[in-house]
């Protein structure tokens, strides 16, 4: 059992919770909470951790995943200094990051089972609980693949894990370095692309997304740069009644892509 907050095991995971530096020298990430861990791929978990209490109330089944992976008992107060929630959940572990290529992400439909790409374009997402639902509603949606502008928070981060809530471990995605250019690169490539905006002259749900398909979402603030939104095919507005100026982000999103799975259950 691992008893004290100043265990060199201890203090990386901290690390690797407080510093997206050190979870990108290490390629790991912390995920927290039993059903994190049942729904990680069992290659990816590299160590795990549980308190002595919640062993002692654990489930058969809880017990066996723990003990496949070796699961270290830690006193409640190590797990408190290693976890990011203020209350943790007894588990936690640390997982290999996912490195997705471009053709996983662009082509990944096709594993999917779908006939045409549904893609999320993101520009400066700051928002971690934002993010993290972007990726959750994402994967409800049909979503096949999710791309990221530098300036978007990490996918990693402990608030963006959480509000996954699992889909880390099956949302393909990457980050690109300019994300206007990624744009008309996909228009090239036959994809549509469909900026959120509050100019747009057409709603949302009076086009057609049935076809390949890219939504852009931009900051929580600003919204899309002017340069992502006009290397888009066509703006789109979603109608808003009483005072409400803007929708938030991972809000937008969902609807976007949500109404694009309507229009193929057709």
């Amino acid at each position: 059992m691992i008893k004290s907050v100043n265990n060199e095991r201890v203090r990386k995971v901290v690390s690797y919770i407080q510093k997206s530096k050190a979870r990108k020298e290490e390629n790991v990430f912390v995920i927290e909470g039993m059903k994190m861990l049942r729904e990680a791929p069992v290659l990816q978990v590299r160590e795990a951790y549980v308190t002595e209490k919640f062993l002692d109330e654990a489930s058969e089944d809880d017990k066996e995943i723990l003990w496949r992976y070796g699961a270290e008992t830690v006193t409640a107060e190590v797990m408190k200094k290693m976890a990011d929630t203020r209350t943790p959940q007894g588990v936690l572990a640390v997982v290999s990051m996912y490195h997705y290529s471009e053709e996983e992400v662009l082509e990944g439909y096709k594993e999917m089972g779908n006939e045409k790409p549904l893609l999320l374009i993101l520009e400066n997402i700051q928002d971690p609980g934002n993010l993290g639902t972007m990726l959750r509603s994402s994967e409800g949606a049909g979503v096949t693949g999710v791309i990221l502008s530098k300036g978007s928070a990490d996918v990693y981060n402990p608030k963006v894990i959480r509000s996954t809530m699992g889909s880390i471990f099956r949302m393909p995605f990457m980050y690109v370095d300019n994300i206007t250019s990624y744009v008309e690169k996909l228009s090239d490539r036959g994809i549509k692309t469909y900026a959120a905006h509050l100019k747009g002259k057409k709603n949302y749900d009076k086009f057609d997304y049935t076809k390949p398909t890219a939504f852009l979402i931009g900051n929580e603030g600003n919204g899309l740069s002017k340069e992502t939104a006009d290397a888009a095919s066509e703006y789109v507005l979603i109608p808003m009644k009483g005072q409400v100026e803007s929708m938030n982000a991972a809000t937008s999103a969902a609807i976007l892509t949500f109404e694009a799975s309507r229009q193929r259950r057709k």
